[in-house]
This record gives structure tokens, sequence and C-alpha cells, in this order.
């Protein structure tokens, strides 16, 4: 079997591409296109890299890229859950007001959003002990991991909140085909 050699030369940002996915961050396209485009020149070559020192590195065509970790600390798993939350409830009280899921790039989410977010689903972040402090904490650390930026008064999401879009997506795909044949089962 012949292994192919990785020329560390021609990856020019190997360190600031690794310091960024091992400390948990997302990269995006949309707010660092030197390090996206480094990144896509070279793909191939950084996948094999990190595969062979143990990492998983994915990279989505919708523009973002992150280390896989299966595992993950208990730390980032409540504050993932913590965020997987909020995104919920933007989402859905997004939808209500008719805005489009798949352009939540687009969307400005700022503190009167959030307080409208907060009063129509209280009861679900009170049981997480999410107030309304809390919520603008969440958002500010997914800025620090790459899911958020933060724009005057304002955050954005990033294109990498699509790993939660999609999730939110297939667990709605499931209820409603459990729905389905349910139905079914009662005819």
């Amino acid at each position: 079997m012949q292994t192919s050699k990785i020329d560390l030369n021609e990856l020019a940002q190997l360190t600031e591409l690794f310091y960024l996915f091992n400390s948990g961050r997302h990269l995006n396209r949309s707010t660092d296109a030197a390090l996206w485009h480094e990144l896509e020149q070279q793909a191939e070559q950084y996948q094999h890299l990190f595969t062979s020192l143990g990492f998983d590195l994915r990279i989505d065509g919708r523009g973002f890229a992150w280390f896989h970790d299966e595992d993950g600390n208990q730390n980032i798993n409540k504050q993932s859950r913590q965020l997987a939350l909020l995104l919920m409830v933007i989402f859905d009280h997004q939808a209500d007001n008719g805005r489009s899921l798949g352009q939540f790039y687009q969307w400005t989410i700022d503190n009167t959003l959030l307080d409208e977010v907060y009063e129509k689903h209280q009861e679900l972040l009170d049981a997480e002990e999410l107030d309304q402090d809390a919520l603008a904490k969440i958002l500010d650390n997914a800025v620090r991991k790459g899911f958020a930026a933060q724009e005057n008064n304002h955050w954005r999401l990033l294109t990498s909140v699509y790993r939660y879009l999609d999730h939110f997506e297939a667990i709605t795909e499931q209820a409603s085909e459990s729905d389905v044949l349910a139905h079914e089962e009662d005819e």
C-alpha cells in the first residue's frame, strides 16, 4: 500500500487552522475568507494530515468546516445543548413570522428579538434555567465558537448553524413520519 506524502510547505496556514479547529471553533467562509481559501485549495492534504493525527476534519460545501468529535466533553455538550435550544426557539419564532429558515444567515438577531423569543418560550427556557440575560451570553459564546458574528448591536448567524438546522429538520421529518405511521395504524 502506497501512502501519499504531504508537503507541509504547501500547508501555509496549518498552525492557524489547527488551533482554530482544536479549540472547538468553526471556520466560516463568510467571516474568514483567506483561511477558507487556503483550506479549500488544500482540502485533501489538510484532511489527510488531520486524519493521520487522529482528528476528523469535516468540510461542508455550504461554507464551513470543523473538527468533528463524537465524544465531546460535558461542558461543550452543555453549551451545545443551550445553543441548540436557543436556535430552536429562534427558528420557531422566525418560522411563525414567515421567515425562511434556509435564509437564517440574513437575519438580524437583537435584544428585541431575544425578548420576543423569551416571552413566547419562557416556560421552556426557564425549565433550562435560561433567562433573558443568558440568551445573549449563549450568542456571545456562539461568536467564540464560530456559529455567529457580532455586528454593532446585534448578532448574525453563520453558515455553520446549518449543522443545527439539519438536525432540526431531521427531527421534524422523523416526527412527521411517526405521525403518519400512527395515523395509518389507527385506521
